[in-house]
C-alpha cells in the first residue's frame, strides 16, 4: 500500500548559516551599529534569542533574521514570532522558537484538511509527523496538492513515499 509521511523540519546547518549571516548584518548596518546585545542560537532548544536596548531595535532585528532565512531557502512560517519582547535589566529580549515537527493541533489541521477534500487516503499521526496512505499514488499526489494549497501555520515536507 502506497504512502508518504509529512514532517516539518529545519536543516540545522543552514539555520546556523543565516543566523552567522544575520549577525554580520547586524555588525555593518548603520541603524544597528551602536546596539548593544545581538542575536544568538541555542541548537539544543532551537530558540533565537534577540536582545537590544528598546523594542523598535528589536523589531528590525526580527526582520534581520526573517529576511536572511528566507534568503537560505528556509519557509519563514518556521519561525514563531508570537512571544512578546521583555525587558531583562536595561536590555529587551525576545526568544524566537524554531518549530521542528508536527504538533497535536498542527497534526489535526493536516488529518482535517484531507478529510475535508475527501481524498480516499488515511492519515493518522505518528509522534511528530503524519503518514498518509492510500491504494493508489494518484491518490497521494492529490492529497500532498491539497496540503501544498491549505494554510497549516508550518512548512510541511512530504518524504518517504514508498
Amino acid at each position: 500500500m502506497p504512502s508518504f509521511d509529512i514532517v516539518s523540519k529545519v536543516d540545522p546547518q543552514t539555520l546556523e548559516n543565516a543566523v552567522n549571516t544575520a549577525k554580520k548584518e547586524l555588525q555593518t548596518r548603520y541603524d544597528l551599529r551602536d546596539t548593544k546585545g545581538g542575536i544568538e542560537l541555542d541548537k539544543k532548544t532551537n530558540v533565537i534569542t534577540l536582545t537590544s536596548e528598546n523594542d523598535m531595535r528589536v523589531r528590525a532585528l526580527e526582520d534581520i533574521v526573517l529576511t536572511r532565512l528566507v534568503k537560505q531557502g528556509i519557509d519563514g512560517t518556521a519561525l514563531d514570532f508570537t512571544a512578546e519582547a521583555h525587558a531583562s535589566g536595561t536590555m529587551m529580549k525576545k526568544e524566537v522558537k524554531v518549530r521542528a515537527g508536527i504538533d497535536k493541533d498542527a497534526g489535526r489541521k493536516i488529518i482535517k484538511a484531507i478529510k475535508d477534500a475527501k481524498v480516499k487516503v488515511e492519515a493518522q499521526m505518528q509522534d511528530d509527523q503524519v503518514r498518509v496512505s492510500a491504494k493508489k499514488i494518484d491518490e497521494l499526489q492529490a492529497a500532498i496538492a491539497v496540503l501544498r494549497s491549505a494554510d497549516i501555520g508550518q512548512p510541511l515536507q512530504f518524504v518517504n513515499m514508498k
